[in-house]
């Protein structure tokens, strides 16, 4: 199974006073325990690093790129990328919905994966946010 790895995600696996921390900690105990590929791409790399950095500081950033960084697949962005997720950022019409969603939306759907570890726009673009409690992975 695949699952897209969102900052929203990352960011609350990494800072333990974050209000999803537990729930994302549990869930990425349970994408380990089940083998999940995880993906992301560039673009959630460069805004997760530069919200651990502005937020907390360089010892989370430190961290994500020591330990997380090694687990995912990622998918680095080229102007093919960009240009389908600006095509999207227009055709969604919605300024909360950023450039680095429509991104990883338009991955998602090349690459046919459901399912995300997210906390944030990704359930009204048809997509499941990855939980242990409502996925039968086998």
């Amino acid at each position: 199974m695949n699952v897209f790895v969102d900052t929203s995600g990352l960011f609350a696996l990494l800072v333990q006073n974050d209000h999803m921390h537990i729930r994302a900690k549990e869930n990425f105990s349970y994408f380990a325990e089940q083998n999940a590929q995880l993906v992301t791409s560039s673009f959630v790399l460069v805004e997760t690093i530069a919200l651990l950095q502005r937020r907390i500081g360089l010892a989370p950033v430190h961290d994500f790129n020591a330990k997380i960084l090694p687990l995912l697949d990622v998918i680095w962005v080229n102007d093919k990328w960009y240009t389908c997720a600006m095509q999207r950022l227009f055709a969604q019409n919605n300024r909360n919905v950023s450039l680095v969603d429509c991104l990883s939306f338009e991955i998602m759907d090349s690459l046919e994966i459901k399912y995300a570890f997210a906390f944030g726009h990704f359930e009204e673009n048809g997509f499941t946010i990855a939980a242990f409690h409502n996925l039968d992975i086998k």
